[in-house]
């Protein structure tokens, strides 16, 4: 079954404070949304890559794209993570339910195949797929101010991306979800969960130096990784 990665590169990330999106950021001297699209292109179980990107720049992300044979289109991006996740689907419109799909947040330049890997082999098995990582920190649940809850630590995951779906559960969350006036999201498998509660989510392990850039340190610790060795983890 023929598998697309989307790499969603259609935030400006104005937490970083680049002055512009933060995926044309260059950490080692390669911008974070080559060094992104370039782990699915080398992927041997990835057959094609769109590319979704924040308005106003989409020359700028085809030029970065245009060396990579895997790369079918390159889109302009929504407002939001959901309006980005949708216009991708607005693409994919013509391509069977069973197609499998992963989308992948391009602020994440350091995904390795390793994690690719084992979301595909997960959706052999399974229609929506996750990565996580054990939390590390105690999380609690506030309200007014106070701890409301705190769940037992073991029992937490901090979600990186890639996500992997069949196409059609993915269409159908979001039919539901865009029926829906309320719609608050901020992932796929979150919109998978919310709308379509049936369908389980297999978790699978994620990497440390799979990290998303979202402030200025961020960047610090990207420029790092970016001068070493990789490991597959």
């Amino acid at each position: 079954m023929r598998t697309v990665a989307v790499v969603l590169a259609g935030g400006i990330g104005q937490r970083v404070g680049a002055g512009r999106p933060k995926q044309l950021i260059e950490v080692g001297g390669r911008p974070i949304l080559e060094l992104a699209v370039r782990a699915f292109d080398d992927h041997p179980g990835i057959a094609e890559v769109v590319v979704v990107m924040a308005a106003g720049h989409l020359r700028a992300a085809a030029a970065i794209a245009a060396p990579f044979g895997k790369v079918t289109a390159v889109i302009e991006g929504g407002d939001t993570r959901t309006a980005s996740t949708v216009a991708a689907l607005r693409v994919l419109a013509d391509r069977p339910d069973g197609t499998r799909v992963l989308f992948h947040d391009a602020a994440r330049p350091f995904v390795d195949a390793a994690v690719i890997g084992r979301v595909l082999d997960a959706l052999d098995a399974h229609e929506c797929v996750a990565v996580g990582m054990p939390a590390s920190d105690t999380i609690v649940e506030v309200a007014g101010g106070f701890v409301a809850a705190m769940p037992p630590r073991e029992s937490l995951s901090r979600f990186q991306t890639p996500q992997g779906f069949r196409l059609g559960v993915l269409r159908k969350a979001y039919e539901l979800a865009l029926a829906d006036p309320a719609l608050r999201a901020t992932d796929d498998c979150g919109i998978v969960h919310r709308y379509l509660p049936d369908v389980p989510i297999r978790v699978v392990a994620g990497s440390e130096r799979n990290l998303k850039v979202t402030h200025p340190l961020d960047v610090v610790v990207a420029e790092h990784l970016a001068t070493e060795p990789l490991e597959q983890s």
